[in-house]
């Protein structure tokens, strides 16, 4: 069963790409409390950061690129209503 993410046995969950959203604002949340910080070591965490929230942006849009296209074919997900997956077992 999966922590996170929306399944039959989860209908709780969430999708993948308001898993990574909610990441998202939680690293720029942090970035906000660093940005002033003048230390190598705050700037080099700032900077890893950067590039994370690059890749969560990425990872994000291929995420709702994946949705988008299960909801073309298969319609709506029914998961969080404790329907079956619609791809997969």
């Amino acid at each position: 069963m999966t922590q996170y993410l929306v399944t039959e046995e989860n209908p709780a969950g969430k999708k993948l790409e308001d898993v990574l959203a909610m990441v998202r604002n939680d690293i720029l949340e942090r970035c906000l409390l660093i940005t002033d910080d003048p230390r190598a070591e705050a700037k080099t965490v700032l900077a890893n950061n950067m590039r994370i929230l690059n890749l969560l942006t990425d990872a994000m849009e291929l995420a709702e690129d994946s949705t988008t296209t299960l909801d073309k074919a298969f319609g709506p997900s029914q998961a969080g209503k404790g329907g079956p997956p619609r791809i997969g077992h």
